[in-house]
């Protein structure tokens, strides 16, 4: 179904080829997963696939792709439309109608399908992604994994022979991912779907690949079955963790396989001590917090209370209000209730004086640098903040960025970006940092380059509160986890003790050794020692 060969494609002004000399086939039917650090070229491969590389971002391409018999380079990608779907990471950006139901219906239009065909589609593609409910409701009201999901469906409507999805689950909670998957996984079965698929949380979609595709980033790329390529990969999912710390030849694809070998083997490590809860001031406090849009009740009179020197993560299902919430303790947003930053409520203050108490990083971090470089968003900050000249760049370099001045933050990668930013949010010295989904369209390396960030700003005594879907990243960097639901706080506990007792936000170690508390590899490493 598709074919590289001898592909080399280099970009304008770029010192050496992207890829160089690829060759692969993917077959009819199959799920291909594309693994990769950030930046190593994996977007550039999906870009192949449905012609946008090199039609649209420029650059040479020697060699040939071709999909279903086509050309990539004899056709443009609006001529390959009846035979590749393609969702980027960003739906919002993708989108070209105002609802829903207008979004799925509208690339049916442009491939001229019957109007009965067409309704008839939508009608099985809403109930397919399970968003039915969502059929008239504008999509720039949806939450991020509700555009996701309805990005996917406007793709699937058209019924292209091959699917390509650029990191789908990166904005998804865990049951709305497996739904996702679910449903890509029953086309690829049933129908006969091709799908090629880049992923960063290997663990949500790695037991469903026939083949991986892992691009380095030096140019080549290596195919074969998941479990040999993950086991000499340098992306390291937590059961290749888990059998690198178990000295297994290769790694399981599921939590089923690995808990087999585990219990086959008879190995049976010590487990961890429940952690002893912070004593440290609380420096949040909100009490009966409730936020409104019209009829909407995003939160729902919510206490709350957060600790000097603790990271705490808030996960629950898309649409929940965790970003409401954040964004209320912010103090930017019109809500009721009572809230204590410090002593100081920030909806009362400034914005100069406000960032001196909280802080929020947003799910698109990008959305706050608009300099022209990376001195000049440092400098910007010493002067917002009232910090010495330096000070920010002193904070990025602390993190462990070290970013040219010169640079310009729109041809940073994300994990850079989010470094910088944080930088900046930082350089107020505010006693309490909220981020929101900040891993999203992270590999694995940069959130744990993240998570000693995270570490280190709790070290110096500030409270973290962090909103995320990865349940991996939560066990590895919170002492405390909050759940919500319909707005509300349903259950809040230490991470370990919430999150082994869960079964939709529990880590893939807790799975595998459940009854046992672990949450990471390092708990295993540490219990076999």
């Amino acid at each position: 179904m598709i074919d590289f060969d001898e592909v080399t494609l280099t970009y304008p002004q770029a010192m050496r080829p992207t890829l160089d000399r690829v060759s692969l086939h993917v077959g009819e039917g199959d799920l291909c997963l594309v693994v990769g650090a950030t930046g190593s070229g994996k977007s550039t491969v999906l870009g192949a696939i449905n012609g946008l590389v090199p039609h649209f971002t420029g650059g040479r391409l020697q060699g040939s792709v071709r999909v279903d018999g086509r050309s990539t380079a004899e056709h443009r990608p609006r001529n390959l439309a009846d035979v590749v779907g393609y969702v980027g990471q960003d739906p919002l950006r993708g989108f070209v109608t105002d609802t829903v139901e207008d979004e799925i219906a509208y690339g049916m239009e442009q491939l001229g399908i019957d109007p009965v065909a067409m309704r008839k589609r939508v009608e099985e593609t809403l109930d397919l992604m399970g968003i039915a409910d969502l059929r008239r409701r504008p999509l720039t009201e949806l939450s991020g994994g509700q555009q996701q999901r309805v990005a996917i469906a406007a793709v699937l409507a058209a019924q292209p022979k091959v699917l390509v999805l650029d990191e789908p689950t990166s904005s998804l909670d865990p049951t709305a991912a497996q739904d996702v998957l679910a449903a890509i996984t029953t086309l690829v079965h049933d129908v006969g779907l091709t799908v090629v698929l880049a992923e960063h949380r290997l663990e949500r979609v790695m037991q469903a690949a026939d083949s991986v595709i892992w691009v380095p980033g030096d140019g080549s790329v290596s195919v074969g079955p998941a479990a040999s390529v993950l086991a000499g990969s340098t992306i390291v999912p937590p059961l290749s963790a888990l059998a690198r710390v178990m000295g297994w030849a290769d790694v399981p694809l599921s939590v089923r396989e690995a808990r087999r070998r585990v219990q086959s083997e008879g190995r049976r490590p010590v487990p961890p001590a429940e952690p002893v809860p912070a004593a440290g001031e609380v420096v949040l406090s909100a009490r009966r917090l409730s936020v409104r849009y019209g009829d909407v009740h995003a939160v729902r009179s919510v206490d709350l209370d957060l600790r000097a020197g603790t990271v705490a993560t808030l996960m629950g299902r898309n649409g929940a209000g965790k970003s409401s919430l954040l964004w209320a303790l912010q103090g930017a947003l019109s809500c009721e209730g009572d809230l204590l930053v410090a002593g100081r409520d920030p909806r009362g203050l400034t914005a100069t004086h406000a960032r001196r108490v909280v802080t929020l990083v947003p799910q698109t971090a990008a959305d706050l640098l608009y300099l022209p470089t990376v001195a000049a968003e440092c400098a910007q900050a010493d002067l917002e903040s009232g910090a010495e000249p330096g000070t920010a760049a002193t904070l990025l370099a602390e993190l462990g960025s070290y970013l040219p001045g010169e640079r310009d933050p729109r041809d940073l990668s994300e994990g850079q970006r989010l470094a910088l930013v944080l930088a900046i949010q930082l350089t107020a010295s505010p006693p309490v940092v909220l981020l929101d989904e900040p891993t999203r369209g992270l590999d694995y390396q940069t959130k744990a380059d993240l998570q000693r960030i995270v570490t280190r700003i709790a070290a110096t005594g500030a409270a973290v509160l962090i909103s995320t879907h990865d349940v991996e990243f939560a066990a590895g960097v919170s002492d405390r986890t909050i759940l919500m639901a319909d707005g509300e706080i349903v259950a809040q506990g230490t991470t370990r003790s919430l999150l082994t007792s869960s079964v939709a936000y529990a880590p893939q170690m807790a799975k595998v050794f459940a009854p046992l508390p672990f949450l990471t590899a390092a708990d295993v490493s540490a219990g076999l020692s």
